[in-house]
């Protein structure tokens, strides 16, 4: 039985690079590479109305992946931008989609799993510019979780976060965060943007930003991924 669960998110940037064009297959590229189970997405549609999916459904079914649906309209790929896509060996049980409070339009995205480390829950995030909603978005996340049976759950995402993240401790009671590292911006990163919270009876085993051709032209953010285990 596998020990451990391999979970990244990555920004997209709606698939344009530092080059300012549009390569989904590159973006493909940095996904397939990660080597990840479960993949957090955002910025994954376009950003008019009816938001088409930045990231064509076919590219991702032609590279063995499957995104799991939370009843976005039309050929959107995400909910707010926000996607998951997943590998064989992870079976999921429940999709919903969450409404965030805050001065832009936010949601989340969650999903519930039986995993090979067992059942798991995965919400995914892109919170607010200003710290104040980012607070407000996830004390909402927080209060969802409380509503809902007990699981082992991790929060991943773009938290948005230009500082040391017990800034958000106060809105996460329960959670930890992991520390991948710097992920912003992708060629000469200073701000750790991305990461994960988890439960305490998640444990990180190890975690890192990923850096190889051509993550830092791909996107203006670097993946963040990391290894879960039950504590």
């Amino acid at each position: 039985m596998t020990t451990n669960l391999r979970i990244a998110t990555y920004n997209l940037q709606k698939c344009i690079g530092m080059d300012m064009r549009r390569r989904p297959d590159r973006s493909m590229q940095v996904i397939d590479a990660l080597q990840a189970d479960l993949v957090v997405l955002q910025e994954v549609d376009k950003r008019l109305p009816p938001r088409p999916a930045a990231l064509p459904h076919d590219l991702i079914e032609t590279h063995g992946w499957q995104a799991l649906p939370f009843g976005q309209p039309g050929g959107s790929l995400g909910w707010h931008g926000n996607a998951m896509l997943i590998r064989d060996g992870l079976n999921p049980l429940h999709t919903s989609r969450l409404d965030l409070p805050g001065l832009e339009p936010r949601g989340a995205i969650l999903a519930e799993f039986e995993t090979t480390i067992g059942p798991l829950r995965v919400i995914g995030v892109h919170l607010g510019l200003i710290r104040r909603f980012r607070l407000m978005q996830l004390m909402a996340i927080t209060r969802e979780l409380r509503r809902r049976p007990v699981m082992p759950t991790l929060i991943a995402g773009d938290f948005n976060e230009w500082g040391p993240k017990a800034a958000l401790d106060a809105a996460t009671p329960g959670l930890d965060f992991a520390d991948p590292g710097h992920s912003f911006p992708a060629p000469r990163p200073v701000a750790a943007l991305d990461s994960f919270a988890h439960s305490s009876d998640l444990r990180v085993l190890r975690s890192g930003i990923h850096r190889a051709r051509p993550a830092a032209s791909a996107s203006d953010h670097l993946p963040a991924w990391a290894e879960f285990t039950p504590a």
